[in-house]
């Protein structure tokens, strides 16, 4: 599990690179869960420990809320995963109509930064985006060399 209060931080990294893996889904809640068993099974593939792999899948339930709140109807969401060993970047954007204030003191926003490691939103004339970032706790305490 992340750390409580866990910073919200740039990932312009993982946002400069080509998506490892990048699915397209309707911009509905019913596909969410799409997004969540994606984010479990890539989680899995790096090795993640089950508690990081749950709040992965919350954490990303709570970023597809978020833009879907604000996106339009009869759009798509966007969500770009990016891979590295012991962390997973997730990005998921939504059309919108003019720009929006991210609202950081949201509950679902407390939420997604105390599960993930770090995270961002990011708003455009005609896309919102939140990204988020998990570095699997296994990783974390490994000793160098190891």
């Amino acid at each position: 599990m992340a750390s409580i209060g866990a910073t919200s931080g740039s990932t312009t990294t993982a946002a400069s690179r080509r998506a490892d893996v990048e699915l397209r889904v309707p911009a509905d809640r019913a596909y969410a869960s799409v997004l969540r068993t994606t984010t479990a099974g890539l989680a899995a593939r790096l090795d993640f420990p089950i508690d990081d792999i749950e709040d992965l899948r919350i954490a990303v339930g709570e970023a597809c809320a978020m833009v879907l709140e604000e996106t339009e109807r009869d759009t798509d969401l966007v969500c770009s995963f990016y891979q590295q060993p012991g962390e997973l970047t997730v990005s998921v954007t939504g059309t919108v109509d003019g720009g929006i204030e991210p609202d950081y003191d949201s509950f679902g926003w407390q939420v997604l930064t105390t599960l993930a490691t770090s995270a961002d939103a990011a708003a455009t004339d005609t896309d919102f985006t939140i990204t988020l970032s998990m570095t699997s706790s296994v990783a974390s305490h490994q000793e160098p060399g190891r």
